[in-house]
């Protein structure tokens, strides 16, 4: 039996592309361990629900703040003078490969312990370990860009971070088998520095039983947006969309915010919205929630929020997996203008519409045009449902996943 090991510095709960990927290859009849370690609270709470229902291993190692303490302490005093040294030093020696994430070495040594024909990275603290791991076990190995790492965090070239992910990347991604890239414009950056590299776009859609058929809505009701990640923050538009609200002056329109939350951005949204003379109601914070239930929670809301900022390269060119869920989710959607989401919103124009970034009037007159138009509402709606139905769904995009894994181990 043909052996994949997958391999990520963060938890699967928190990685939906991970997840899929194992799944799609376990349902091949390929035997896959994913190597993981802690991130945060709520994902290893979503993450013993998750792994139930797999078929694949899940190996945990680094420890966590509440078993192997000081397996976990270790593993971050380890990383926080790799940083230092990496910002003082250099990054040669095995020191980028301390600083990059944390406990990387405890994942290359789990994962150098396991003998696969295949071993994916699945963020860039993981393309180490997968590369070595390969290399030891004369294997293949293959390396999943969800995002451009380098400018992931900022443009500025002398930036730790930049430095770091730009030694990493040059270091390992020429010994990668394959490159499979989230959007088409983070396949082109990465092609101008890597040319030999061939990158697969698989985009991030969900499986054809996550989809949410949208029952029509009687006329005169609610008209509700929703907004979903990881972490509810300042600077990531959330703060437009309240504006735009409060222009409206419509006390029908609400927001749900999902994600985790800390008690400081949370007065800070509520203050933003009573300062804007929003009612309590119409701004709605929920706690993060298994990924499996987003859609289900979503199909109650009307429109979905691609609100990115742009801030940096990534930033601009990545193709989150919000659309794509509000796809799956039956949502009308409204997009920045971000490179990636104005490309996407171009080719697939009955899904929603874009508007300039930071232009909150724009916005407000986008989520006023399907509040008095719920014909236009119910079609895009309708859209989005069918898009997800014919296209953008896992079982379609998995296919072109696993032929590039048959392809990677056949040559």
């Amino acid at each position: 039996m043909i052996k994949i090991v997958i391999v990520t510095s963060g938890q699967p709960s928190l990685n939906p592309r991970l997840v899929k990927e194992a799944d799609a290859l376990s349902d091949q009849g390929f035997i896959v361990t994913v190597i993981y370690q802690y991130w945060n609270d709520w994902g290893t709470v979503i993450d013993l629900k998750l792994l139930k229902s797999k078929k694949w291993t899940a190996v945990h190692t680094g420890g966590n703040p509440d078993n192997k303490k000081f397996q976990y302490l270790i593993s971050r005093i380890k990383h926080r003078i790799g940083n230092l040294l990496a910002r003082y030093i250099g990054m040669k020696y095995g020191i980028a490969e301390f600083a990059i994430k944390r406990n990387v070495n405890g994942l290359l040594d789990k994962a150098k312990s396991i003998k696969a024909d295949l071993y994916i990275a699945h963020n860039l603290g993981a393309l180490p370990v997968a590369v070595l791991a390969s290399k030891k076990h004369y294997s293949k190995c293959g390396f999943d860009a969800e995002d451009f790492h380098r400018q992931e965090q900022t443009d500025n070239e002398n930036s730790l971070a930049f430095r770091l992910a730009q030694f990493i990347e040059d270091k390992y991604l020429p010994s990668v088998d394959y490159l499979t890239v989230a959007s088409p414009l983070i396949g082109k950056e990465y092609k101008k520095f890597y040319p030999k590299l061939n990158p697969i776009i698989i985009n991030n859609v969900f499986p054809a039983f996550c989809i949410q058929e949208k029952k029509l809505r009687a006329e005169g009701e609610k008209l509700k947006l929703f907004w979903f990640s990881q972490t509810i923050g300042k600077e990531r538009g959330i703060e437009d969309v309240i504006k735009a609200v409060a222009l409206l002056k419509r006390k029908h329109i609400s927001l749900t915010l999902l994600g985790n939350i800390d008690e400081a951005n949370k007065t800070y949204f509520l203050s933003l919205a009573d300062d804007f003379r929003l009612e309590q109601e119409q701004l709605k914070f929920i706690s993060p929630i298994s990924p499996d239930k987003i859609f289900e929670l979503a199909n109650k809301h009307d429109i979905g929020l691609a609100i990115e900022s742009g801030f940096c390269l990534n930033n601009d060119i990545a193709l989150s997996n919000k659309i794509f869920t509000y796809l799956t989710s039956g949502l009308a959607v409204i997009a920045s203008e971000t490179s990636a989401q104005k490309e996407f919103l171009n080719k697939y124009t009955t899904i929603g519409f874009s508007y300039s970034i930071g232009n909150v009037e724009a916005l407000a007159t986008l989520i006023n045009n399907f509040d008095i138009n719920r014909e236009l509402l119910q079609q895009t709606k309708f859209a989005s449902y069918s898009l997800a139905r014919e296209s953008m769904n896992w079982e379609l995009e998995s296919k072109k996943f696993i032929s590039l894994i048959e392809k990677t181990l056949k040559d």
